[in-house]
C-alpha cells in the first residue's frame, strides 16, 4: 500500500478554472498522458453535468488504463427522493468507473440555507448515496465539500456527515478546504483529530486562494491524510487547486514519500497539460517552470559555476529541469562564459574577450536589449564583438507602407527590399497582412535566389513589449522572434524607437543565425 496516492482532478475541478476548456479528444489525451505518468486515480468530470464529460466517460470505457483508475464525480442524492431515483446518481453509474467520489454538504450554513434541507436529511442524503453506490460495486470516494470551516464553525455536526459516510460503506473520507482560506496549522490541527476520532482513510483536497493549498495538502499529510487531490499546474476555480506539480516531487524528494515512478516525466507532463489547454507556461512555477533553476545575478552564476547546491535547491535533473545561464545587465565575466560555453565559444576568465563581450552586453540592455529569450542574438553579439561575423547581405533600402482606402474598401501592406549579396543585387515588393508580414515575404523573397535554405525556415512567434510607456506613442520598443527549421527554435530580438526597425533587426539576426549555425 502506498503512504500517499494522488487523485488529479485536472479534468474535471481543473476546467472550471478560467480560461481552461478541453474537447473530449484533449480530456483522453491528458488522461493517458497522466496515467503514463503514474498518478494513481484521474477524475474525468461529472457525466451528469454536460454531454462533453459523458462523452468523455463512453471513450474511456473502451480503453486500457495502466496504472490509474478513473473516476467519475457527482453529487449526494437530492432531498426527499431515493438514490436510486436520482438521474444524476444514475448517471455515475452509467459512466462506469471503477471509482465514484461523491460531494455532500457539510457545513450547516449550507445545509439550511443553500439544499434548505434539515439537518438530519443531509445526513441521510449522504449515507443513502454511499451506500447505494456501493451496493452497485463501486469504491466510493466522499467529498467533503467546506469541511475546515464547517468544523470551526460547528465540529459535531461535521463529524456526523463523515461518520454517516464512513458508516455507510466510504472507502475514503476526503477533507475540502473549498474556499482556501484555511491556514497550514489549522489543516494539520483539524486533520490530525479527524484522524484519530473516525480511525479511517482520509483525503485532502485544497485550494489555493491564500496562495497555501500546496502546503495545507502537506500538512494534512504530515497529519495522517493519505490521499492528495489536486491539478496539474494548479487549474482551478478562481485562483486554482492545489498544484500537483508542486505537490508531488516536494513530497518525493524533500519529504521521502512515493508518489510517481518517473519524476523525471515531471516537467514535460506539465508542458504537454499547458500545451493542450492552451495557456502559457508559468515560467516561475516551481520544480517544472522555465525560471526554476536560473541564474542571472553575476554572484549566483560564479557560485553555482562551482557547486550547484549553492544557489539550487536540489538537481533540476530530477524533475526534468535543468540549470539555465542567463546574460544581462547584472551578469558577470561568469555569466558570460557559462552562456559562451552552451553555444560553443570557449574562453579563459579574465581574457579580454570577455570583459569586450560583457561591457557590449551592458551597453545594448541599456538601450532595452533582453538576451534571456535571445539566445542567437547572443550568439551574434559574440562574434561581432570578436569580429568573426559574416554578414548575409548588404542592405541598400527597405520600405514599409500602408494604405487604405475606404471608397474603394481595401486595405494594402506593401514592403519593398533591396539588397546585395556579394556582386549581386536584388530588388523586391511584397505585400502582407501587416507591414512586419510584408517586411519578411519581401525579404525571403529577395534572399530566395542566393539563398534556397529560406524556405526551411519560418518564425513560430513574435512578441512585442513597449519598454518605456510613459513617452507614450513614442516609447521605444522590444521585438522577440522565434523561429524554427522544424527540428530546433532559436530566439532573436530586436530594439527601436521604431516598431518596424525593432521587427527587422531580430528578423535580420534570425537568418543570419541558421547561415551561420549551419554553415549556409
Amino acid at each position: 500500500m502506498k503512504q500517499v496516492t494522488i487523485y488529479d482532478t485536472t479534468l474535471r475541478d481543473g476546467t472550471q478554472g478560467t480560461g481552461i476548456s478541453f474537447s473530449v479528444a484533449d480530456k483522453i489525451r491528458v488522461a493517458q498522458r497522466l496515467d503514463a505518468f503514474g498518478v494513481d486515480f484521474i477524475e474525468g468530470g461529472w457525466p451528469g453535468s454536460n454531454p462533453r464529460d459523458a462523452a468523455f466517460f463512453a471513450e474511456a470505457a473502451k480503453l486500457e488504463w495502466k496504472n490509474a483508475k478513473i473516476a467519475a464525480f457527482g453529487s449526494t442524492r437530492r432531498g426527499g427522493i431515493a438514490a436510486e431515483a436520482d438521474a444524476q446518481v444514475r448517471m455515475l453509474l452509467e459512466a462506469r468507473t471503477p471509482v465514484v467520489t461523491i460531494v455532500g454538504k457539510t457545513w450547516l450554513l449550507h445545509v439550511t440555507e443553500v439544499l434548505n434541507v434539515a439537518a438530519d436529511e443531509n445526513l441521510a442524503m449522504i449515507a443513502d448515496t454511499v451506500a447505494f453506490l456501493k451496493k452497485n460495486g463501486r469504491e466510493v470516494f466522499y467529498d467533503a465539500e467546506h469541511f475546515f470551516d464547517s468544523y470551526k464553525d460547528d465540529p459535531d455536526y461535521s463529524l456526523k456527515t463523515l461518520r454517516a459516510a464512513r458508516d455507510a460503506g466510504a472507502d475514503l473520507l476526503v477533507l475540502c478546504d473549498t474556499n482556501g482560506g484555511t491556514l497550514p496549522e489549522e489543516v494539520g490541527r483539524i486533520t490530525a483529530e479527524v484522524v484519530a476520532e473516525l480511525k479511517c482513510p482520509v483525503g485532502i483536497h485544497t485550494h489555493n486562494d491564500c496562495g497555501l493549498g500546496v502546503a495545507n495538502a502537506l500538512a494534512a499529510v504530515r497529519a495522517g491524510a493519505c490521499q492528495v487531490q489536486g491539478t496539474m499546474n494548479g487549474y482551478g476555480e478562481r485562483v486554482g487547486n492545489c498544484n500537483l506539480t508542486t505537490t508531488i516531487p516536494t513530497l518525493q524528494v524533500k519529504m521521502g514519500i512515493p508518489c510517481v515512478p518517473d519524476l523525471k516525466q515531471l516537467r514535460e507532463v506539465s508542458r504537454f497539460v499547458d500545451e493542450l489547454a492552451n495557456v502559457p507556461q508559468d515560467i516561475r512555477a516551481p520544480y517544472v517552470g522555465g525560471a526554476a533553476f536560473t541564474h542571472k545575478g553575476g554572484l549566483h552564476v560564479h557560485a553555482v559555476q562551482k557547486i550547484s547546491r549553492s544557489y539550487e535547491h536540489m538537481d533540476p535533473a530530477l524533475v526534468g529541469n535543468s540549470q539555465t545561464i542567463l546574460v544581462s545587465d547584472m551578469s558577470g565575466q561568469s555569466n558570460i562564459l557559462a552562456k559562451a560555453a552552451e553555444l560553443g565559444f570557449s574562453f579563459q576568465k579574465g581574457a579580454p574577450e570577455v570583459a569586450a563581450i560583457l561591457k557590449r552586453v551592458k551597453e545594448s540592455e541599456v538601450l532595452g536589449y533582453e538576451f534571456e529569450a535571445a539566445d542567437a542574438s547572443f550568439d551574434l553579439l559574440i562574434r561581432r564583438t570578436l569580429g568573426r561575423h559574416a554578414v548575409l547581405f548588404d542592405l541598400k533600402e527597405y520600405h514599409c507602407s500602408f494604405r487604405q482606402s475606404r471608397q474603394h474598401g481595401f486595405t494594402t501592406c506593401e514592403a519593398t527590399v533591396k539588397l546585395k549579396v556579394g556582386d549581386a543585387e536584388g530588388y523586391t515588393v511584397e505585400v502582407g497582412d501587416g507591414p512586419v508580414n510584408a517586411l519578411d515575404a519581401a525579404l525571403r523573397k529577395a534572399l530566395r535566389p542566393f539563398h534556397a535554405w529560406i524556405d526551411g525556415v519560418r518564425l513560430s512567434d513574435y512578441k512585442v513589449r513597449i519598454i518605456d510607456g510613459a513617452r507614450g506613442t513614442a516609447a521605444r520598443t522590444r521585438v522577440l522572434i522565434e523561429s524554427t527549421d522544424g527540428h530546433s527554435s532559436w530566439g532573436t530580438v530586436g530594439v527601436s524607437d521604431n516598431i518596424i526597425e525593432a521587427s527587422w533587426l531580430a528578423l535580420v539576426d534570425s537568418y543570419e543565425f541558421f547561415s551561420l549555425r549551419t554553415g549556409k
